[in-house]
């Protein structure tokens, strides 16, 4: 299978999660509830979520993620549309540097695909001792008072569900490809289904904390290397680099997290800045 195909199918994956988690973010925003505009936002991520499934099944975590996380940048336009602006130059700016690190990211790293997976006992002792720690985390979350570490906290949490989810989508679509039927009696698909429920209500809890400055970037950076570590882990996935080539990607995937955490930032501080005018703007109304 060509590379250019799943590379394909991530990018318009990252382009509906872009668009659907715009839209739930501002529909609950405006709202403070459950609403139509945010079960249109959750159907478009979905969408997104089934070809990010499908660009997993055609190629490795270490090709589809980094990708992923290309649904920040395209998020831009939309949130410039839903608020009636242009994007800033610094939000074009860091943009540029994410495009150009996932870029060079993949034309110097070239992950090699593999079909091999770690022993049963490795595997699920793994996975479920990260999903353990993350649940100990989302307890930790429950009893913290502080919005700033709430949403710390939440925001890691659904970053590393959402990660371990994007390794459970690869396992349970292999298993399509080998055999139609037997998904549905493996404990993978239904562990899938549970680890993201639990990601969306972290992060729907980590954008209620009221400080997405910090659980934005903090869920935006967990899920690709959460999700890169265990490709290389349990899936045997790796790039075929000499130790320089690799130290320079490590270079590059740092700069590229930087770029991840300003975007989500400017995103997270625009979004504290419109329930701050739509709050004054309740109180000038019940005022009058």
């Amino acid at each position: 299978m060509h590379t250019w195909v799943p590379a394909l199918l991530a990018v318009l994956a990252a382009l509906l999660i872009a668009g659907g988690t715009v839209l739930r973010q501002r529909a609950s925003r405006a709202s403070g509830a459950v609403t139509a505009g945010w079960w249109l936002g959750a159907a478009i991520a979905l969408a997104g979520f089934a070809l990010q499934a499908s660009a997993l099944g055609l190629g490795t975590i270490l090709l589809v993620q980094p990708l992923i996380v290309l649904a920040v940048l395209f998020a831009l336009p939309f949130e410039a549309w839903a608020d009636h602006r242009h994007p800033a130059p610094v939000e074009w700016a860091w943009g540029g540097v994410l495009v150009v690190c996932v870029v060079t990211f993949l034309l110097v790293a070239h992950p090699d695909p593999t079909h091999r997976r770690a022993d049963d006992l490795v595997w699920w002792g793994t996975v479920g001792g990260l999903v353990a720690g993350v649940f100990a985390l989302g307890y930790c979350a429950e009893r913290i008072t502080s919005s700033h570490y709430k949403a710390l906290f939440y925001g890691l949490v659904a970053g590393a569900l959402f990660g371990v989810s994007a390794l459970l989508i690869k396992a349970v679509v292999n298993q399509i490809t080998e055999a139609t039927l037997k998904p549905l009696t493996n404990p993978e698909l239904y562990l899938f289904v549970l680890v993201v429920v639990c990601a969306v209500v972290a992060q729907q809890k980590g954008f209620g904390a009221g400080d997405l400055q910090t659980s934005f970037p903090s869920m935006t950076v967990m899920e690709p290397a959460v999700a890169m570590v265990l490709g290389v882990l349990l899936l045997g996935e790796s790039l075929a680099v000499s130790v320089p080539t690799a130290l320079f990607l490590g270079i590059v995937l740092a700069v590229m997290i930087r770029a991840v955490v300003e975007l989500a930032k400017l995103s997270a501080v625009r979004g504290e800045e419109i329930e701050a005018e739509s709050a004054a703007c309740a109180e000038e109304q019940s005022a009058a």
